[in-house]
């Protein structure tokens, strides 16, 4: 009488056992060898985020602080979608048109390298508005949270 895979019944199968445990010893060197060594005395901490992403998180903080959470007529026909966890290393946030989220993007900002180097690219900024946009987003990368240009 043979079970589905194929052995026979009442039969036990050594080279199963010598397998698992093969493959337990496999994954548990494995394990081993991804850990790091405990921080000693002098070890340094860093951050695992990339300055592009740093810079990003500011700025998709403050646009969407300054043009959305206001209700800031200039962005009312456009929807925020946020795309920092991007794994191509460009963290992005897209403005898309509000009654078509998954349709062209209008702006696309973006950021890549050490130092981050910010891009502003699109539709939007061939509009009056992109003006505005321009600026607001060299005093977000200057490091300013403000919504408004100070004289």
């Amino acid at each position: 009488m043979s079970n589905i895979d194929g052995r026979r019944a009442g039969r036990g199968n050594r080279a199963d056992g010598r397998g698992v445990r093969t493959a337990l010893l496999l994954c548990v060197v494995a394990l081993t060898a991804c850990q790091s060594a405990p921080a000693g005395p002098g070890a340094v901490a860093t951050s695992s985020k990339s300055a592009a992403l740093r810079t990003m998180e500011q700025v998709a903080i403050n646009a969407h602080k300054c043009w959305f959470a206001s209700n800031d007529p200039a962005f009312r026909s456009y929807s925020f979608a946020n795309e920092l966890n991007s794994f191509s290393g460009r963290p992005r946030f897209l403005l898309v048109p509000k009654s078509n989220f998954g349709g062209k993007p209008m702006l696309v900002v973006q950021a890549e390298g050490e130092p981050a180097r910010v891009d502003a690219f699109g539709p939007l900024m061939d509009q009056p508005v992109g003006t505005r946009v321009s600026a607001d987003l060299k005093r977000w990368i200057g490091g300013s949270a403000s919504c408004t240009q100070t004289a």
